[in-house]
């Protein structure tokens, strides 16, 4: 499959089949739910869902699925049974690819913080994006999607969670807020001259894609 890295956490996957988005938030390009089949959500935060952008792309393609968690779906009103909600555990179809759903909450960021679901997803047993969480799936990875600059975890945390996960490649996302410095720190941290991730680390900057994802 192909994989287009957008603003922030949101990829684009590309096969046979179709067109599936997650992901596309307030800090996403227009472009990245274009000629889109499907959407996968994983939570309701503002930088991974914007409630514009797939109202726009289920109007532009009547045919078009969103997937996601209930406090998504509660605000997509009017999309019917081409809305469905999902959790840990659920297999489904989505664009022409198979998706496993995996985990449960979003990470920690303070106590006090009311929880909020979050549920990652696998795409054809090859694509992993976690959402907000540092889950781990019970089955290999090639490309994982690292979350690099959260509120919610630690980079000591975030290096172990690759390690655990060993995937081939590792894609930083979650990154819109760093500036240039932050980001050659990040990639430095996760790179070649970090402690080391056990995978190969692979920065995409907003429109780059991986053809064999």
């Amino acid at each position: 499959m192909k994989l287009t890295k957008f603003g922030h956490a949101c990829v684009r996957l590309e096969g046979p089949g179709g067109r599936l988005v997650i992901d596309p938030g307030a800090l996403t390009e227009d472009a990245a739910v274009e000629d889109a089949d499907g959407i996968l959500v994983t939570h309701e935060h503002f930088d991974h869902f914007a409630e514009s952008h797939v109202r726009t792309a289920a109007e532009a393609n009547r045919n078009l699925r969103v997937w996601t968690v209930p406090a998504v779906a509660e605000l997509l009103t009017g999309l019917g049974d081409r809305l469905q909600v999902v959790g840990h555990g659920d297999v489904f179809a989505a664009a022409g690819f198979e998706v496993e759903a995996f985990g449960t909450w979003h990470g920690t960021t303070h106590p006090d913080m009311p929880p909020v679901r979050n549920t990652g997803f696998l795409v054809d047993g090859s694509v992993f994006h976690p959402g907000d969480a540092l889950t781990v799936p019970d089955r290999p990875v090639k490309t994982l999607l690292m979350p690099v600059h959260t509120s919610w975890c630690r980079t000591a945390e975030l290096i172990d969670w690759v390690r655990d996960i060993a995937p081939a490649r590792a894609v930083p996302v979650h990154d819109s807020a760093l500036n240039g410095v932050g980001v050659a720190m990040a990639d430095g941290l996760f790179g070649k001259h970090g402690p080391g991730i056990n995978s190969t680390y692979v920065r995409l900057d907003p429109m780059d894609a991986i053809d064999d994802a």
